[in-house]
């Protein structure tokens, strides 16, 4: 436990992930990861909070949400909830179906994550958080500089790192990634031993996820070489501030529509949200 706890406390400092004045918003699923690496921070004595973004997955969300709520009550922790409904008027699910009939055809993962990052940077904003803080931990890292890298996309992949994004635009709150070198069996176990109210499922709607290929060659491959994630995150972080540098721009591109930071005229989320009219 103190080996974790201190991996973290070095990550946030080795890449100065949080100062003593920082107003910290801790993304919050309900499951082990981002509710270790909120009692964490917590413990450290940063000042936290929490969010969660409840795109109601039936009785998976549901749990998830009691599990969250009790756990901040136990650690006298503010937290702030937010509904796909009372946002988008239906749950994950029902949005995947009307986009579906549309003739959208997008997982159910990349619906859910374009959403909920929208939300978590609207709702930043709202309660002036200076940081939002993800559960992401070092399987997480390795899985997604894998799948950038065989979908060509030096892009995204400077978009990675313990700290993430390219650019710091005043509309987007930065994000950090304190569970960057921890690996997920590690906090399965520090949860386990900490015995936080935590459900060790999967999300059911992630079934069909390219992350699951992923996740699943590295798993294999680690049984023959066990460093490989570490591996993997250790020489892409050698590279990582040439690729910033190279696609960083001078210029901020805005959401002509919402107004948040968009490569694009309209940004994912409005593109979505405008196929359910």
């Amino acid at each position: 436990m103190k080996r974790i706890e201190q991996k973290v406390r070095e990550t946030i400092e080795k890449y100065r992930l949080i100062n003593k004045k920082d107003k910290v918003l801790v993304a919050c699923s309900g499951g082990k990861d981002s509710t270790a690496v909120l009692y964490i921070l917590n413990k450290l004595g940063c000042n936290v909070s929490a969010i969660t973004v409840d795109a109601l997955i039936g009785n998976y969300t549901k749990q998830n949400l009691k599990n969250i709520k009790r756990f901040c009550k136990e650690q006298k922790i503010k937290l702030h909830i937010v509904s796909f409904r009372e946002e988008f008027g239906y749950s994950l699910c029902y949005l995947k179906s009307i986009l579906a009939n549309k003739g959208v055809k997008l997982g159910s993962c990349t619906i859910c994550g374009v959403l909920r990052r929208y939300l978590l940077n609207k709702y930043a904003k709202k309660l002036k958080a200076d940081i939002i803080t993800t559960g992401h931990n070092m399987d997480d890292e390795a899985q997604s500089v894998l799948m950038n890298l065989f979908k060509n996309d030096p892009e995204l992949l400077a978009r990675l790192g313990p700290k993430t994004g390219i650019n710091n635009f005043n509309k987007f709150t930065p994000r950090i990634k304190p569970l960057y070198f921890v690996s997920e069996k590690e906090v399965i176990e520090y949860s386990r031993l900490m015995k936080f109210p935590v459900k060790y499922d999967t999300c059911p709607c992630r079934t069909d996820a390219y992350r699951n290929h992923i996740r699943k060659l590295l798993d294999n491959y680690e049984k023959k070489n066990p460093d490989v994630k570490k591996n993997i995150i250790e020489n892409f972080l050698m590279f990582l501030p040439l690729l910033k540098k190279k696609f960083k721009s001078g210029k901020p591109d805005y959401c002509k529509n919402c107004g948040e930071p968009s490569k694009k005229e309209k940004c994912m989320a409005c593109q979505i949200l405008e196929r359910l009219k």
